[in-house]
């Protein structure tokens, strides 16, 4: 049988009955639970145009998150923040090239990154299977919620315009991107590369590549667990939440992806609620997403929209 094109693949992922409700109640668990951020400037990282702050804040189940804050010295009056969430295995970069281009940067460190990882560490690989049978303990419960907060934490400072807030990463960072914009309707545009965490259950047949292969090894050693795991990773999946993104939103895919595949890209391309967004797919490029193209192309869409 032929291989159906990328743009055509029909996606088998379906939202639970309940998938609004459930994610309801974490919203209220986390919103009982005060944002205690801790600010600290970090002289040594700081350079002659950057401000760099040490952040701590709390989030789902009082786990105490990290992240780095950039800000440009001598700005004046509010400045548009951004967010950056990080890919699975990178540890948030501190973002000195932001600030330096107007924004106020929050770089997160989701449970189990350095720095996050002192209450919650099932490691890399590990973190995508960790709990995986049962959705009100999976680990990206917490790690999804952590994104969210970390955005919170940029509309609670003063120095920011909380009209001109966006959220961006690439890989894990560009699932997060569309889970954070689905989660939190303030966020004013989006741009997610090779989205993961997006056909969770069509990626781990259509790659046998890591991350998503720890699902392909863990049912291999629980054969019987495929059910609860198709169950649990429904209320997880981006193409769920892609509904709810109604600002502006960017995707690019590399069209020879075999770690994110562009087949999962498309589908949660096409289920995103917004009006305002567009699919950059790049023949001949894999899950770099042809980055020499697509940076460029990021920087200009965050700027019309955020206005640095």
């Amino acid at each position: 049988m032929a291989k159906v094109a990328v743009d055509r693949y029909v996606s088998k992922v379906t939202k639970p009955a309940d998938f609004d409700d459930f994610w309801g109640e974490v919203e209220d668990q986390v919103s009982r639970i005060p944002l205690e951020p801790q600010v600290e400037l970090d002289p040594f990282r700081s350079s002659e145009d950057v401000d760099v702050y040490q952040v701590f804040y709390n989030s789902l189940d009082w786990v105490r998150i990290a992240g780095w804050y950039s800000l440009p010295k001598g700005y004046q009056g509010r400045l548009p923040g951004l967010l950056l969430v990080p890919g699975y295995l990178m540890e948030p970069p501190i973002p000195k090239t932001w600030a330096k281009k107007g924004y106020a940067t929050f770089s997160a460190a989701p449970r189990g990154k350095l720095r996050s990882h002192h209450q919650f560490n099932p490691g890399y690989p590990g973190l995508l299977t960790h709990c995986i049978v049962d959705k009100n303990t999976y680990s990206y419960r917490g790690f999804y919620i952590d994104a969210c907060r970390a955005f919170d934490f940029l509309l609670s400072r003063d120095e920011v315009d909380p009209e001109h807030i966006g959220v961006t990463g690439h890989s894990q960072g560009g699932g997060l991107t569309i889970t954070t914009a689905a989660m939190r309707p303030q966020v004013r545009a989006a741009a997610s590369g090779a989205p993961y965490l997006c056909g969770i259950m069509d990626a781990i047949e259509l790659t046998h590549t890591y991350p998503y292969q720890e699902i392909n090894d863990y049912l291999r050693y629980h054969p019987d667990s495929l059910k609860s795991v198709e169950q649990t990773l429904a209320y997880f999946d981006g193409i769920n939440f892609a509904d709810k993104v109604k600002c502006p939103t960017i995707v690019s895919i590399g069209l020879q992806d075999n770690v994110c595949p562009p087949e999962a890209g498309y589908s949660v391309f096409a289920a995103i609620g917004s009006t305002d967004k567009k699919l950059y797919p790049y023949d001949g490029y894999g899950h770099d997403a042809c980055r020499h193209e697509r940076e460029p192309i990021i920087d200009e869409f965050l700027a019309k929209h955020l206005k640095p």
